[in-house]
């Protein structure tokens, strides 16, 4: 089975991605496919989006497609449930497997969906910074923070070792939602609150690292209290789960020299102690093919006996 190329789609905010996957090689074959996606479009709009890009593809006839796509969303049924999340509201209650199906050539066998940040999870668990480990955390750190819990590269969503749905971003920190600490409008609205006049124009996140590295006091101390928040609220599903890797990647990773130190900070200023110091701790080695890579092992994976892809 792993020796015909995969087809898959990642579905991100802004754009839709193709690829066709050699999981033997666990490498992309060729160059991947990407193009803007009209999230606040019709549902004929993002569907045909979504299809032109899939048809740039050859892939083989009666192929298994993996599609890594945000929440909310009904994976098993392939049913959007997207509302008042600011994106996809028109795929409220598509069946958008269905509807992909029927307008993908050549025709589909099956199409299997997963949450884009256990795709990326699964991409890193079986082809980056966490190959080798059998209980893995990976986290991307953007618009929010995604997370997956993987237990023998196996996402796991629900349980007393994991947080709510396996979700980081359902965490809170000092009586609020993580997420309006750490998180691309998180970080902003601290550094507007911290440092600015006028808090309409307001430096995206990449502005305000180079900002801390030029040693803006105001850039550096908002840095450091989000990563460390984000160890804090992250230390005790670490130890819960036992990981022994905890991989960061997303968009804001890429400000790695400035989140180590605080993340690992946070990590070990609980009851946990030295936390960090026992795992493997680093950057994705896939920060923009993982996902792909992910999608694909999903979708030619063995299928529980209740469960079937669409």
């Amino acid at each position: 089975m792993l020796s015909a190329p995969v087809p898959v789609l990642e579905i991100g905010g802004t754009h839709v991605t193709s690829a066709l996957v050699d999981l033997t090689a666990r490498e992309l074959m060729g160059e991947a496919v990407r193009e803007p996606l009209p999230a606040q479009g019709t549902a004929e709009e993002i569907l045909d989006a979504i299809t032109a890009t899939a048809t740039r593809l050859d892939p083989p006839p009666r192929a298994l497609w993996g599609v890594a796509v945000p929440g909310p969303f009904d994976y098993e049924a392939g049913v959007g449930l997207f509302h008042e999340v600011g994106k996809f509201e028109a795929l409220y209650g598509v069946d958008v497997g269905t509807e992909l199906k029927r307008r993908l050539r050549p025709a589909p066998c099956a199409l299997r969906f997963l949450n884009d940040a256990d795709a990326f999870g699964i991409g890193e668990s079986v082809a980056g910074a966490a190959i080798g480990h059998a209980r893995a955390v990976c986290i991307t750190l953007g618009s929010g923070v995604g997370s997956a819990f993987l237990d023998r590269g196996q996402p796991v969503n629900d349980g007393p070792l994991v947080p709510p749905h396996g979700s980081v971003h359902l965490l809170s920190y000092g009586g609020r939602p993580l997420e309006e600490t750490v998180s691309r409008r998180g970080i902003r609205a601290a550094y507007a609150r911290a440092a600015l006049d006028d808090p309409d124009v307001v430096p995206d996140v990449r502005t305000i690292a180079e900002l801390a590295r030029g040693g803006d006091r105001h850039a550096w101390a908002v840095l450091d209290q989000a990563f460390r928040a984000l160890g804090t609220a992250l230390a005790p599903w670490l130890a819960r789960f036992e990981a022994t890797a905890l991989v960061v990647g997303g968009s804001i990773a890429a400000s790695w020299d400035l989140i180590e130190g605080p993340l690992r900070a946070g990590l070990d200023a609980g009851p946990n102690g030295v936390l960090s110091t026992r795992m493997v701790f680093r950057t994705a080695e896939h920060p923009h093919d993982a996902p792909l890579l992910g999608a694909a092992w999903w979708a030619v994976r063995p299928q529980p006996a209740a469960a079937g892809g669409r």
